[in-house]
C-alpha cells in the first residue's frame, strides 16, 4: 500500500498534461482560423462514357496515319466512324475506288470505335492541319452494342464530335448519317436504339452546314428486315451493302461538294432512296 499515492500522483500528472494538449492541439486536417473551402462544382454530364473521351487500346497505329493524312492537308472529303466505315477499305474496296478516289477522300473509321474514341482522336490531332470540304459522319452503334448506352448519351456524344469538327473545320460541311440498322429483326432492343438515337440526333441538321439523312432503308426489305446478302452478321455491310451506301448518298455528296451541274453522269440512286438530307 505505500507505493499507492506515487502511483496515483503520476497518472494525475498524466491526465493533466493529456488535457493541456488537447486544448492547444488543433483537429488534424482542420488548420486552426482556416475555413471549409467552397465545394467544387463537377461538370456536367459527370461519368458519361460516350461524352468522355478515351484512348482505344490497339488502334495508335490508325490514329497515327490520320494524323499523317490531317498534316498533309489535301484531303477534301473525310469519313469519320467504326468498323462500318473502316471496312470501306474491305469489302467497299471496290465501291470507294469508283465513287471517292478521285475526290482526295479519305477514310477515318476504325474498328470498334464508340463516340468517346472518335472524340479522343479530334482531341489529339485528327484534322489538324486539314480543312475538307466536307466530312460523313456515321458512328453510334458500338455504344448501342457494347453497352447498350442510353440513346441520349450517344447522342450527345454525336453531338460533341459534330462540334469538334466545326471548330477544327469551320469551312466543312457536314453530312450526318442515321446509325445504320441492325440485328435482323427490327424489333430487336439494338435496332431500337439505332432508331431512337436517330430521333435525337436529326434535330442536329441545320440545312446550313450540318445536314442529316437516314439511309436505313437502303439496306432492309419490306418490313424492316436486314438479311445476309446486305449484312453477313447484321451489321457489317457485304460488297453490295456498300455499294447501296455510296448510291444512297451521291447526290448529296456531289451537291455538297459543289459538283452538282458540272454534267458529269452520276451512279444510279440506291434500290430504296432515302430521305433526302434534311428531312
Amino acid at each position: 500500500m505505500k507505493h499507492a499515492r506515487p502511483l496515483i500522483v503520476a497518472a494525475g500528472s498524466f491526465a493533466i498534461s493529456l488535457a493541456a494538449l488537447a486544448q492547444n492541439t488543433t483537429p488534424a486536417g482542420k488548420p486552426a482560423d482556416t475555413k471549409d473551402p467552397a465545394p467544387v462544382k463537377q461538370p456536367e454530364r459527370v461519368g458519361v462514357k460516350a461524352t468522355t473521351p478515351e484512348f482505344h487500346e490497339g488502334t495508335q497505329a490508325r490514329h497515327d496515319r490520320f494524323n499523317a493524312i490531317s498534316k498533309e492537308g489535301k484531303a477534301k472529303l473525310v469519313f469519320v466512324g467504326d468498323s462500318i466505315t473502316e471496312a470501306w477499305e474491305g469489302p467497299g474496296r471496290e465501291v470507294w475506288e469508283k465513287f471517292y478516289a478521285t475526290r482526295h477522300a479519305a477514310n477515318f473509321g476504325i474498328s470498334g470505335d464508340r463516340t468517346e474514341h472518335v472524340l479522343w482522336r479530334l482531341d489529339h490531332g485528327n484534322f489538324d492541319g486539314l480543312s475538307p470540304d466536307l466530312v460523313v459522319i456515321m458512328i453510334g452503334t458500338n455504344n448501342t452494342g457494347h453497352r447498350q448506352d442510353k440513346a441520349e448519351e450517344t447522342a450527345a456524344g454525336i453531338k460533341a464530335i459534330i462540334a469538334r469538327i466545326e471548330k477544327k473545320c469551320p469551312k466543312a460541311k457536314v453530312l450526318l448519317l442515321g446509325v445504320f440498322p441492325r440485328s435482323d429483326a427490327a424489333d430487336h432492343p439494338h435496332r431500337k436504339l439505332n432508331v431512337a438515337i436517330n430521333e435525337i440526333i436529326k434535330g442536329y441538321a441545320d440545312d446550313t452546314r450540318v445536314f442529316y439523312k437516314d439511309i436505313g432503308a437502303a439496306f432492309t426489305g419490306d418490313k424492316g428486315e436486314l438479311t445476309k446478302d446486305i449484312m453477313p452478321d447484321y451489321l457489317h455491310l457485304s460488297p453490295e451493302g456498300y455499294r447501296r451506301w455510296a448510291e444512297a448518298i451521291e447526290d448529296d455528296v456531289a451537291t455538297l461538294l459543289g459538283e452538282k451541274g458540272a454534267g458529269e453522269p452520276k451512279p444510279a440512286k440506291a434500290d430504296k432512296p432515302a430521305t433526302p438530307a434534311g428531312k
